[in-house]
């Protein structure tokens, strides 16, 4: 035992002197050493979230807790799905957004065989900013980091990877939460994206989940909400990403008046390119808070008049 002691108390002293095999060689003297990797935001490795163990882990949360909440919570009209019919493979789904809810209403309401085979695009510096949110990230949600500022080449290359091995993504292409109720501009990285994999998009059209939980708000607040999808798109020859996401834009805006007027009405104002826009009236921020509650008096008065049959 003594013997045993001696060589235990020779390891221990040298494991403290070198720090082997817990700590990296030291830097020699006239070089300076290289910045700590943190793996945080864009370079967050979510490839644990893509096994099987993790997979089904957040299939049970899906269907288990979310889609019971937002049955009681958002009581989705969903609209449309029929029009991916005929769809297969991968696919890249994109849809305006208004608050924290969108993600697990959409979840809840992308039909199989989609749903338990998506990616979420995150905000790298939002979701990503710390182990925990990412972790929780990666596995309630599937989020994959996506720099929202440009389109990073680790994020492009990362996402065309997971095309190409059967995934789907849902991307927001205005970068982030509306902060009035009105839509913005989209950017460019999901047409890029779906121009660089070859893949259709399929636009979505959310309404009312900015009077569930609009941003700054802490708790939800039930009301109704709809989800139409509209007609998978393809980018056209020749196309560029920036033309590309005007035309993904447009559709969403069409099926933005379709959710609030009736579809033959819709689809004729999309036909002569006149679907009131997505981003609203270019006015005073009293005068577009008064447009929107103006769009959502007639968003109900129109579901009292057309009940769903």
């Amino acid at each position: 035992m003594g013997q045993v002691g001696l060589r235990v108390a020779k390891t221990r002293a040298m494991i403290g002197r070198f720090g082997f095999p817990w700590r990296a060689a030291a830097v020699p003297t006239g070089i300076a050493p290289a910045p700590p990797s943190r793996r945080l935001g864009a370079d967050y490795d979510t490839d644990w979230a893509r096994r099987y163990p993790a997979r089904l882990a957040r299939a049970t949360i899906v269907e288990g807790i979310m889609r019971p909440a937002m049955a009681v919570i958002a009581s989705p009209d969903r609209r449309g799905m029929d029009r991916l019919d005929g769809l297969d493979g991968a696919v890249v789904f994109v849809a305006n957004h208004h608050s924290h809810a969108d993600t697990p209403l959409l979840l809840t309401s992308i039909p199989d065989p989609w749903r338990h085979r998506l990616l979420v695009g995150a905000a790298a510096d939002y979701f990503f900013g710390n182990r925990v949110s990412g972790a929780v990230a990666a596995l309630a949600m599937g989020a994959v980091p996506i720099e929202r500022s440009r389109v990073g080449r680790k994020s492009a290359d990362m996402a065309r990877d997971l095309i190409d091995d059967g995934w789907s993504i849902l991307l927001y292409p205005e970068g982030g939460r509306s902060p009035d109720g009105w839509g913005q501009e989209f950017r460019g990285g999901a047409a890029f994206l779906a121009i660089r994999c070859n893949v259709p998009v399929v636009p979505i059209h959310l309404q009312g989940t900015g009077r569930i939980l609009r941003k700054g708000r802490a708790l939800p607040h039930p009301s109704r909400t709809t989800v139409t999808f509209g007609d998978p798109l393809v980018a056209a020859e020749g196309e560029n990403a920036r033309a590309f996401a005007v035309r993904l834009q447009a559709a969403v805006a069409a099926l933005g008046d379709e959710a609030t007027s009736d579809w033959w009405q819709a689809r004729r104002r999309a036909h002569a390119g006149t679907s009131p826009g997505l981003t609203g009236p270019d006015v005073g921020a009293w005068r577009r808070a008064w447009a929107l509650g103006d769009r959502d008096r007639r968003s109900r008065r129109k579901r009292r008049r057309w009940p769903a049959l």
